[in-house]
């Protein structure tokens, strides 16, 4: 999906939600797990009751793999449920080098037919690289929402005098256009936002924290948006885990509206 046809999704639905796949066994409800596969029975039931609210779904990948090829299975199948218009994501945070990333990408890419993954570039430019296929995004990992997000990210160069997540926004953008790649923002970070954005206007961001983890969407929307809104923000805990019963889906459903509508409000305010 190219950032023309992500945008159009985005004005159809109103919406720049995405729904977090990362469904743990421990977390799903009871009665699932008497199916077959409670995994995809899960996720294919969220699927169903947000998909017209969400413009992309992101599973955690371990959430999968922890569950070893029982696991992969659920992905592979939950991959070829979702609707072909919605961008997906495989949240891998993968960063090596060589034939190494290269498998790695063609194990998301040509496998799996995700449109992006998420890449960390502490490797540097020959990790990411091998990820910069046609029509698919790189996400790299810039400022994060995380609490140890400081130990690394805010060091300042003595050459520069940037922090080292300003440096990776800077650098990366000398590897790949904003039609191939995007950054991870997290929504606790918004108080940035606004310098963030002005170092890579024409980039999407992903910005994982809101909802169960606290992140502003109203300040993320009004400092991160851009004039084709430029912003993914993913919701995971506080949609697929709004309810534990018979009507866990219809709770996701009333979770993923109320976002969405809120989502709305902001991109006819800020997207201009």
């Amino acid at each position: 999906m190219n950032r023309a046809a992500l945008f159009e999704q985005i004005k159809k639905k109103n919406s720049y939600l995405c729904v977090g796949l990362d469904t743990d066994l421990d977390k799903i409800p009871r009665h699932l797990l008497s199916s077959s596969d409670p995994i995809f029975e899960f996720n294919k039931q969220i699927i169903d009751a947000t998909h017209q609210y969400c413009v992309a779904y992101k599973p955690n990948i371990a959430f999968y793999e922890a569950l070893g090829p029982k696991g992969w299975e659920s992905l592979e199948k939950t991959m070829n449920y979702i609707p072909e218009d919605i961008f997906t994501i495989a949240d891998a945070k993968r960063g090596d080098i060589g034939n190494t990333s290269a498998l790695y990408a063609k194990t998301f890419f040509d496998y799996f037919h995700f449109d992006s993954v998420t890449v960390a570039p502490y490797m540097g430019e020959d990790s990411v690289k091998p990820f910069l296929y046609p029509d698919k995004w790189v996400i790299l990992l810039a400022h994060t929402s995380n609490p140890g997000s400081s130990d690394f990210q805010l060091i300042e160069s003595v050459v520069t005098g940037r922090k080292l997540y300003e440096e990776v926004l800077i650098k990366s953008q000398q590897w790949a256009t904003p039609d191939q790649l995007m950054f991870v923002v997290g929504a606790t970070q918004a108080e940035k936002m606004e310098s963030i954005r002005a170092q890579a206007p024409e980039h999407f961001f992903l910005v994982p924290g809101v909802g169960a983890q606290g992140g502003d969407l109203k300040m993320v929307s009004k400092y991160g948006m851009n004039k084709q809104c430029g912003l993914l923000v993913n919701s995971a805990r506080a949609i697929i885990y709004a309810g534990n019963g018979q009507d866990f889906a219809q709770r996701a459903t009333a979770e993923a509206v109320k976002v969405q509508e809120e989502m709305s409000n902001y991109l006819h305010k800020y997207a201009n």
